[in-house]
């Protein structure tokens, strides 16, 4: 387990060859991507993987997302299919992974796939994100930089108030430009949404030209994200609330009085971006209960009540 202090790194090319030295080491790095920040280990070394998972405080069944410098990259680790190759030229880089049949020759600790014949992989679109790639020279396994459950981190401040101390590095960037993990989109067999996020079923389907089956809740874990109560706050979440209740903090959508508003223009997108952040906020200044404005269940929204209704559930 990391004790010393978490090293503040800057995005210069020093910074971001210090933190691909860490990587090498088998040392944990949190780095910023378009999504979220995300804790990041090398995916060929065990014992940096179980790090992760003790960092985190994370269950071991919980497979986590390799991240990749390139398309070749990918291709080296999982089978390649004509169905990921036409996703991955629509909208790699980008927030879209591709769970796809493990390679037998791949090198990728089994404690990333929790066992399973496959394999969560990612291209990230953030510039700093891509430049330590390209600077450690390997696969990066990394789930958001938070502890397990909790609210994901989309501030470096995020980061540090969960993890400081128990990883090595942290790659100081500002806020994430989108605010919300990735599309996770099953192709072991027929097309499954297995995570909503950035990229939503309607683009998929239209890349595709057919529709994507959806995961059941009854099905086992087999992608991040899954698990019932997850991107939890402290305080207990209460979901669809058209009139707001005594000492209640308010997150609303649209065009509504509250202490925080997610889109006062009712925008998707500028809500995706904010979700976790004001979630820190109200969270931060002590609420016991946050209320949330209903949100359109249709494209991006579909993603954003995914969160919610997770951060709302029972905590286990």
């Amino acid at each position: 387990m990391q004790t010393a202090p978490t090293e503040r790194l800057d995005t210069t090319e020093a910074g971001l060859t210090a933190a691909a030295d860490h990587l090498a080491a088998g040392r944990l790095v949190a780095f910023p991507t378009e999504t979220v920040y995300g804790l990041g280990a090398d995916a060929r070394n065990d014992h940096a993987v179980a790090a992760i998972f003790e960092a985190k405080g994370r269950p071991s069944f919980n497979p986590l997302i390799v991240h990749v410098a390139a398309r070749d990259a990918a291709e080296g680790l999982v089978r390649w299919s004509d169905a990921a190759e036409a996703l991955a030229q629509a909208f790699w880089p980008g927030p879209l992974t591709l769970v796809l049949p493990l390679r037998e020759a791949s090198k990728v600790s089994r404690l990333v796939t929790a066992g399973m014949d496959s394999l969560a992989v990612r291209m990230p679109a953030d510039p700093v994100a891509r430049g330590l790639l390209s600077a450690f020279g390997g696969p990066v396994a990394a789930p958001s930089a938070n502890r397990s459950g909790q609210i994901s981190p989309t501030r470096p401040e995020h980061v540090l108030a969960g993890l400081e101390g128990r990883v090595a590095a942290i790659l100081a960037a500002g806020r994430c430009a989108m605010g919300l993990e990735s599309t996770i989109l099953g192709l072991t067999g027929t097309p499954t949404l297995l995570r909503p996020g950035g990229i939503t079923r309607e683009a998929l389907e239209e890349v595709l030209g057919r529709r994507i089956a959806l995961r059941r809740d009854t099905d086992a874990v087999s992608a991040p994200g899954q698990i019932a109560s997850h991107y939890a706050p402290a305080a207990r979440v209460r979901l669809n609330a058209t009139h707001w209740k005594t000492g209640e903090a308010r997150l609303g959508f649209g065009a509504v009085a509250c202490d925080l508003n997610l889109s006062q223009s009712g925008d998707p997108v500028e809500a995706a971006a904010n979700l976790f952040e004001y979630l820190h906020r109200l969270d931060a200044a002590g609420a016991e209960v946050i209320a949330v404005s209903p949100i359109p269940h249709r494209g991006l929204g579909v993603a954003i009540n995914d969160r919610l209704s997770r951060a709302a559930a029972p905590r286990p």
